[in-house]
């Protein structure tokens, strides 16, 4: 799960990162809009879980249930939830890539 969530974390940089490009963002204000933090990224995915299909509903619940360590700046279930994000994303990535796109766009109508 975790080498998932390592991947998913790059898929959501990138994803990020190319979005604010396409605004013409400055660096400082690319920092500033990114939802790469783990508050946002639990917050996306608890929005998300209504549309997510029940494959992608296990493997967040298992990805929420890995042993982590190192949640410095956020409390141990934000960080859990953030990285079952992340594991999805990289799922996704590797396994769906029309389905990741889906979740992506899907995100940037949500709240965070």
């Amino acid at each position: 799960m975790r080498q998932l969530a390592h991947l998913g974390d790059a898929v959501f940089h990138l994803f990020e990162r190319e979005r604010e490009i396409a605004k013409n963002s400055s660096a400082s204000q690319m920092h500033k809009r990114a939802r790469v933090a783990a508050m946002q990224q639990a917050k996306l995915l608890s929005q998300l879980e209504p549309i997510l299909s029940a494959k992608e509903l296990e493997l967040t619940r298992r990805a929420r249930n890995t042993k982590t360590s190192g949640f410095k700046k956020v409390d141990q279930a934000t960080y859990r939830q953030a990285t079952a994000f992340e594991a999805l994303l990289g799922f996704l990535y590797l396994t769906d890539i029309k389905r990741l796109r889906e979740i992506l766009t899907i995100s940037l109508s949500l709240e965070c």
